[in-house]
């Protein structure tokens, strides 16, 4: 569970009432701290995701600094994760994996390594 600060939500956001309602619809919780302007949305990771791709749909510009914070905790992927997708997709490049997972070069070369190996 992830807890996450958005200082004055409501004076960044357009459409406020429509994003709090794509939150509310993802499960994830946004509440106002205290009496101030700052909100906290707390939520995990599968409801971070959710919202994402429906702020990406609706394509609101000022939305983008709520997704770029919840991108900011997207998990990293673990080295057998990366080693499995290697398995599976012979044909994978190396730009690709990184695109794909947003692991470092260092720990795509490795997967590529161990599933050489294997």
């Amino acid at each position: 569970m992830f807890d996450i600060q958005l200082n004055s939500f409501v004076r960044r956001v357009e459409k406020k009432d429509e994003l709090k309602a794509l939150i509310k619809s993802s499960g994830a919780k946004l509440n106002r701290k205290g009496r101030s302007r700052h909100w906290r949305l707390q939520g995990n990771w599968q409801q971070f995701e959710i919202i994402i791709q429906h702020a990406h749909i609706k394509e609101e510009p000022s939305w983008q600094w709520v997704i770029e914070k919840l991108n900011g905790y997207k998990p990293k992927p673990q080295m057998d994760e990366l080693v499995s997708i290697v398995k599976r997709n012979p044909a994978i490049t190396l730009q690709k994996l990184i695109a794909q997972t947003d692991c470092t070069l260092i720990e795509a070369r490795k997967a590529f390594d161990i599933a050489a190996w294997e």
